[in-house]
């Protein structure tokens, strides 16, 4: 009788044995990633199935090697920058102790033979790999390099070192100017800025004059937060820098620049946009950082809810018409439309994009930067697509009569138009486009449908909290059923930077014209009534999608009523 060996247990079985997922979710993960070709961990993780904690416990189990949270291990700081920062970020390890002549490293890949013999070899230690998840080692790497102390640190070498405006400020020659930008000092501490900036996910940096001093403040997650400030006397210097590296005037600071530039980070690539504006005090640098990384073109996982989620796919599906996507600036508008390209992408499309600016470039669609300064305007370049045979046309923002108009005839001759208007709500895009002045029989012709967006934080999964709400948000949340309901919030711990959030999620509405819209339309009705008419034929309001996800515990009360109006 032969012996039967045991074969380890599969990363997908183990899962499933854990209850993380259900073995008809392992079944559509092993089909995908027939089609991708990646690892199975990462498949789940993108289908939003499991976390990456639990998808490496189970790898922990399937290695016999041991899993450890970083959050929770007593890491002794002696050891961790015994191996140079550049080569722990580009091998995902970080040394978190040593037992004896062992030294324990964290691992995201710990059967990595060839790493650990090189770490052997560096260090002359003994080796006892442990694993980590790769966002646990970069946050420990990112804590126990210096980065968050280290901008306040640079700075004040900077001053130190009189890197200065002189009194007579307006002098200034431009060699001078670039002195500045080109001193060693500087250029680290807006190294520095830029570094902390992408560690901490941030989405723009602002670096604001006021009468005494520079503040510096990143936009997280939708919310601006103080980093650090210095002596508005280091301000010119730091400008001039910022101004070196996107190839703007550096002499003239009366008017207003754009820029923009590139640089590599942890293996990465990532663009940066920037704005200067002259202000009473100075010039105010806003750099906005366009980080593909992080860039999500799944529409499955941009948080419309299921039945919203099949409306849209049946709209971009459309063989022409308008589609719209209405919300404030920095609502995900861009995000959305950049995964609806992304899902119709074909080789036998003919997509082109007009855009101002082109915030990221998406391989197979045709995009066109606008360029106001030479005549190369929305509209203009809305007219020369018309003539390169295009099947799909997303123009970037409708702002005046002549792109809608174009627009609007483009999708009344077989195209398929997407694009963005500032509006609240979805009902008010048909009214502002009458307001534009385009006729009502054409728009009700166009329109297909509209989206509505706004982004709300998530509440971090590592701190969150349940807790009981009564009285009227209570009857709010449940539509007058209950007078008390469980809801959820974020206690605050370091993977949150003691907010309580972390990541953003959409909230939308979707309206889906039909006849009864178009009647309205025609007869130039209001938004309120467009509105109503499009609730009582199945749509879910801002408000409304906003509570569900409170109820599911996506994020919180606060913030519901922070980016939703009563409707």
């Amino acid at each position: 009788m032969e012996e039967r060996i045991d074969r380890p247990a599969r990363l997908g079985e183990l899962l499933v044995q854990k209850h993380c997922i259900t073995p008809e979710q392992l079944e559509k993960a092993l089909e995908m990633q027939k089609k991708t070709g990646e690892k199975l961990g990462e498949v789940l993780q993108k289908m939003g199935l499991v976390e990456s904690r639990e998808v490496y416990e189970a790898l922990a189990e399937q290695l016999g090697t041991p899993y450890v949270d970083l959050d929770s291990y007593v890491i002794d700081p002696r050891v961790v920058t015994i191996l140079p920062e550049k080569f722990c970020r580009q091998h995902q390890v970080v040394p978190i102790g040593e037992e004896g002549n062992t030294l324990i490293i964290a691992m995201a890949n710990p059967v990595d033979v060839m790493t650990i013999d090189r770490i052997r070899l560096m260090t002359k230690r003994e080796i006892q790999p442990v694993i980590a998840t790769p966002h646990d080692i970069e946050k420990t790497l990112n804590a126990y390099y210096g980065v968050g102390e280290s901008v306040e640190e640079l700075i004040r070498e900077a001053t130190q070192e009189s890197l200065v405006l002189p009194e007579e400020e307006e002098e200034l020659k431009i060699d001078q100017l670039k002195a500045l930008g080109e001193e060693a000092p500087i250029i680290r501490v807006v190294n520095m800025i830029i570094l902390q900036a992408i560690r901490s996910g941030a989405s723009d940096i602002h670096i604001e004059p006021q009468e005494d001093q520079v503040r510096i403040r990143f936009r997280i997650d939708g919310i601006l937060h103080d980093v650090t400030s210095t002596s508005i006397r280091v301000h010119p210097a730091i400008v001039s820098r910022i101004k070196i590296l996107s190839r703007m005037n550096i002499a003239e600071r009366r008017l207003p620049q754009d820029g923009r530039f590139q640089v590599t980070v942890d293996n990465r690539t990532v663009d940066f946009r920037v704005s200067s504006l002259p202000t009473i005090f100075g010039e105010k640098i806003v750099m906005r950082i366009l980080d593909k990384s992080t860039l999500l073109l799944d529409l499955d996982r941009l948080g419309f809810e299921e039945e919203d989620l099949e409306k849209f796919y049946r709209l971009i599906q459309h063989p022409y018409g308008m589609i719209l996507l209405t919300g404030p600036t920095g609502s995900g508008k861009t995000t959305t439309l950049y995964s609806a390209l992304n899902f119709i992408n074909k080789p036998d499309l003919n997509i082109i994009t007009i855009e101002d600016p082109v915030e990221y470039r998406l391989p197979g669609i045709n995009q066109v930067q606008v360029r106001p300064k030479i005549g190369l305007t929305f509209a203009n370049a809305l007219r020369a697509i018309m003539r390169q045979d295009p099947d799909v046309i997303m123009v970037g923002e409708i702002r005046d009569y002549e792109t809608a108009e174009i627009a609007v005839h483009a999708a009344l001759t077989g195209h398929l138009v997407f694009s963005t208007l500032h509006t609240n709500t979805a009902a008010g895009a048909l009214v502002r486009l009458q307001e534009m002045g385009i006729p009502s029989y054409l728009i009700a012709s166009a329109l297909v449908g509209v989206v509505a967006q706004r982004l709300v934080r998530k509440i971090c999964e590592r701190c969150k909290i349940e807790f009981e709400v009564y009285g009227n948000i209570a009857r709010e949340l449940t539509y007058g059923e209950k007078d008390r309901v469980t809801v959820f919030r974020g206690r605050g711990c370091p993977e949150c930077n003691k907010t309580g959030y972390r990541g953003r999620i959409a909230v939308s509405e979707v309206l889906v014209m039909d006849d009864d819209l178009r009647a309205l339309v025609l007869r130039n009705a209001t938004e309120r009534e467009i509105t109503e008419k499009a609730c009582a034929k199945g749509m879910k309001t801002l408000r409304e999608n906003a509570i569900r996800k409170v109820l599911r515990g996506v994020t919180t009360v606060e913030e519901m009523y922070r980016v939703t109006a009563r409707v």
